[in-house]
């Protein structure tokens, strides 16, 4: 009697990131993109500067600077097109072979957290990390009107604001282009229709947050970074669990994955306890394959501030220490390198009245 043939996907043999080289940039990096034609990058940095890097060269030119933090930059695929967002609140565009700022729009009033443009390039979405308080015990106020901002990427036309909690700190479109994700402090995910803007889909992880007790009374935590599978059907969020402090930083380092279109949401996976330190995730991708995903953030304690984790499974396949806070993480389209955005403390400046590098780049091959 022949067994039946398994349903379930077989796991893969293995994957490891081994580092090549870090290039420096001259403030902390907080976006980063690979361009899907090249491995040329692009980097936002803490300065406002958005920075060209050639990977071979090893040289960064500044592109174009926001009033404050640049947060956040993406390029548009099949295009010479790179779109930037910042603390000033402004979209940027930029035509990168011609070196200047094409467009920008006000997407917030406040700062913008994150942003995103779909993978067919027709579309970017940004979130503002505005806390607007709901009472005298400083719970966030219900919802905030334009806390998701969507706009057309050809011609810069808003398109739709999408209310939500504050402060909103992830957003992700899904691979198909059909679908918009954000995350908030508070352990909320919406998901929304991107053509018409309606509201798909919303549940809690209490996962994520908790309410400070000491030094501060104030919600803490929260859901940092948000990705869908390749295949659109499921989420992944990470962040930072429970903790009392909100000084410390100390909550676990979590992800967990949801089947996003059943009713209600249901929660498939979590990273497991044995894998777990402390700090805040806030980043997340999936190898082009779709065997793995990486997470990556700050630690506070414990082994790895890096992890590529089995997609099918769940389980740690590697883990790396990089002794600084990962800021992003992307993979090239052809998975062979991924690429590391670094974010060190500002150091004191040097005799001539300068401060050293403090921003990088950490390139690794993929096997």
């Amino acid at each position: 009697m022949t067994a039946a043939a398994s349903t379930e996907p077989e796991a893969p043999t293995g994957l490891r990131a081994e580092k090549i080289k870090a290039i420096n940039l001259p403030t902390a990096v907080l976006g980063l993109d690979v361009a899907p034609e090249s491995n040329g990058l692009i980097a936002a940095c803490m300065d406002g500067g958005i920075y060209t890097v050639d990977t071979e060269s090893e040289n960064s030119d500044p592109l174009a600077f926001h009033a404050s933090y640049a947060s956040g930059v993406a390029w548009v695929p099949g295009s010479p097109l790179a779109i930037s967002a910042g603390y000033d609140g402004q979209l940027r565009w930029h035509d990168v072979q011609a070196r200047r700022t094409i467009r920008s729009v006000q997407a917030h009033d406040f700062w913008s957290w994150q942003m995103a443009v779909s993978k067919d390039g027709s579309h970017v979405a940004s979130v503002t990390g505005q806390y607007l308080t709901g009472g005298y015990k400083y719970e966030p106020a219900p919802e905030h009107p334009s806390a998701v901002t969507v706009y057309s990427v050809t011609d810069g036309t808003l398109l739709h604001t999408l209310p939500h909690v504050g402060p909103v700190q992830s957003v992700a479109f899904s691979p198909d282009g059909q679908s918009l994700a954000a995350g908030n402090l508070m352990g909320e995910v919406r998901v929304w229709d991107v053509a018409s803007g309606t509201r798909l889909a919303a549940w809690t992880t209490p996962d994520f947050t908790s309410w400070g007790i000491i030094k501060s009374h104030c919600y803490i935590g929260g859901i940092f970074g948000i990705t869908f599978s390749p295949n659109s059907e499921e989420l992944i969020v990470c962040g930072m669990g429970e903790m009392r402090d909100p000084m410390a930083g100390n909550g676990k380092q979590t992800w967990q994955r949801f089947a996003w279109r059943e009713s209600p949401p249901r929660k498939l996976s979590e990273i497991d306890e044995k894998d777990q330190g402390r700090g805040l995730q806030e980043t997340l991708c999936f190898h082009p394959s779709g065997d793995y995903f990486v997470m990556a953030g700050r630690l506070a304690q414990g082994k790895w501030n890096v992890a590529i984790f089995d997609s099918h499974t769940g389980a740690l396949a590697q883990s790396l220490d990089v002794k600084s806070r990962v800021t992003q993480a992307v993979f090239s389209a052809d998975g062979q390198r991924l690429y590391l955005g670094i974010a060190r403390g500002q150091p004191k400046k040097t005799e001539d009245g300068k401060f050293p590098d403090f921003g990088s780049i950490e390139i690794y091959s993929i096997s």
